[in-house]
């Protein structure tokens, strides 16, 4: 079945209650791919908001929890994770390949493991200042190639990148290999100052070979939610025809 511009959007349920969270799955539950459920929203309700958006309607579940542990931790939370029935997952991709490795045999084939290679909120003047390699503070392209392709060895499925590094990670990587790219922004978003570093416009990420885009922002504060998606959407499927 050939891919739908809306099944490219992962909407990221980054709101203040879980009764606001429901209100966006039940207005956009046919109008994104997958809702991103995070640290903050799964603290306050645990598995019962996984539950509610796969009783609604038909878009997937992306449980974004970054997990970082010792190898035998992960493991026991991936197996956790992959008896809820959630698409895709994260995990930071770690110094210790092990954990990685531990990660995907936890998720036994239940879940997708995505390796998160360097947040979009990181510029290479945090990097030079958390002592990290010049070669790699200067061209964090570098540093994301190098944890992505860490990541595949250990079994994961993809990464979560900036949209400009995903045409490097797909030539070096293989086209199957999944990007998930947030720090997405319309063309008709402004840009606020306080913003992710590494942004790029849904066009742009699909044209370099991302596979989902996590777009909040500009549909959250939209003043119709819906309407905003779907306007989303029409960008994406200019690129796809």
């Amino acid at each position: 079945m050939k891919k739908k511009a809306k099944d490219y959007i992962i909407f990221p349920l980054d709101v203040a209650s879980v009764e606001e969270a429901k209100g966006f799955v039940d207005l956009l539950s046919e109008d994104v791919g997958m809702f991103k459920i995070g640290l903050e929203l799964f603290i306050r309700s645990g598995p019962e908001i996984v539950k509610f958006v796969n009783q609604t309607g038909t878009a997937k579940v992306f449980l974004d929890l970054k997990l970082h542990d010792i190898p035998a931790t992960v493991k026991g939370a991936m197996a956790c994770i992959g008896r809820l029935d959630v698409a895709l997952t994260t995990i930071h991709c770690s110094e210790n390949p092990e954990m990685m490795e531990a990660a995907v045999i936890g998720a036994a084939d239940r879940v997708g493991v995505l390796g998160v290679t360097v947040l979009t909120s990181v510029s290479g003047e945090h990097l030079k200042n958390a002592g990290m390699e010049k070669s790699f503070y200067l061209n964090i392209q570098d540093l994301v190639l190098k944890r992505a392709a860490s990541a595949k060895r250990a079994g994961c499925c993809g990464v979560v990148c900036s949209g400009q590094e995903a045409s490097v990670i797909k030539s070096a990587l293989g086209k199957s290999f999944t990007v998930v790219t947030p720090g997405i922004r319309p063309l008709w978003e402004a840009v606020s100052a306080n913003d992710q570093k590494r942004i790029t416009t849904p066009s742009q990420a699909v044209k370099m070979g991302s596979d989902y885009l996590v777009i909040g922002r500009p549909i959250r504060n939209a003043k119709d939610p819906k309407a905003a998606s779907k306007r989303v959407a029409e960008e994406i499927e200019g690129i796809l025809t």
